[in-house]
């Protein structure tokens, strides 16, 4: 069953297969001498993003949590080896933009990510050799009091801040954390029917993917959308036990990643034969 709120079986099993021959092409040519090595750091930063865009990809299929790929260790593989060739370019060319955007967690596009990849590390249990690898390169101890706190479930000699560096939406999740447990479901909800709204920023300033799936702005023929998902709720639901049943079925909550043995908590949006049958039996087709 496919899980995400647009694209048929056809436009998820090409996105899947692209998105596996893109990884392969991409690990192939970083073993070449880079052609352009001034881009070689921002070319293999690519990497971080690909390998968790391809299991939310499978996710948003509607993939067996149990098959979903694993994209830890290659995404950390592939950021250390980011650093190093920035270090190498920084030396060599010094040029003014190593990269695509500032690594710096009060850059919300930055923290987004790195949000996802604490939460995605949460899901899968990564082993703490690869968390202490993850944690060095995401930094920022001590700088927000969020991202900190749910780090520190895995890593409790952690700094914890003592404020948030994202308002928006993000106090309505620390809300939810700080909540007692009778509200913590309903606040859980709120922070995420806000989160995709309030992640909203001008055009120039918005996170890469925002706009995917767009009709307007980029249109799901381009192929770049992949779901939109709120991995930080997630991460939040893993690291304190929030009860999350009100987010169940929510088009931005992917829920199915902590209920692996299922079944689904995605209702199925194709047909109503489907729907029917749910109904007279109580079972997803």
């Amino acid at each position: 069953m496919i899980r995400a709120p647009m694209g048929d079986r056809r436009y998820w099993d090409v996105r899947v297969k692209n998105r596996w021959d893109s990884i392969t092409m991409a690990e192939e040519q970083i073993k070449k001498p880079a052609g352009a090595p001034a881009y070689r750091a921002e070319y293999v930063w690519g990497l971080t993003q690909d390998h968790p865009r391809l299991m939310l990809t499978q996710y948003s299929r509607g993939d067996a949590i149990a098959a979903l790929y694993n994209p830890f260790p290659k995404v950390i593989d592939a950021w250390e080896l980011s650093n190093r060739e920035a270090e190498f370019i920084a030396r060599e060319y010094n040029p003014e933009h190593i990269r695509a955007w500032e690594f710096r967690l009060d850059y919300l596009e930055h923290y987004n990510w790195c949000f996802w990849l604490v939460g995605l590390a949460l899901v899968f249990d990564i082993p703490d050799d690869q968390w202490q690898r993850l944690s060095a390169l995401i930094g920022g101890e001590g700088e927000d009091e969020l991202l900190d706190r749910i780090m520190t479930t895995r890593q409790t000699d952690r700094p914890i801040g003592t404020k948030l560096l994202h308002k928006k939406p993000y106090a309505r999740l620390l809300k939810a954390v700080n909540a007692k447990p009778d509200q913590q479901a309903t606040l859980l909800k709120d922070f995420v029917d806000h989160w995709y709204a309030e992640l909203k920023r001008p055009v120039g300033q918005r996170i890469w993917w925002y706009d995917y799936g767009d009709p307007e702005i980029n249109p799901m023929e381009k192929g770049s959308y992949f779901g939109r998902w709120c991995v930080e709720a997630v991460a939040a639901v893993k690291a304190f036990g929030l009860d999350d049943s009100l987010c169940l079925g929510h088009e931005h909550y992917p829920g199915d990643l902590l209920r692996p043995n299922g079944p689904s908590t995605h209702t199925n949006r194709h047909g109503w034969k489907a729907r029917l049958r749910k109904q007279l039996t109580g079972k997803e087709s």
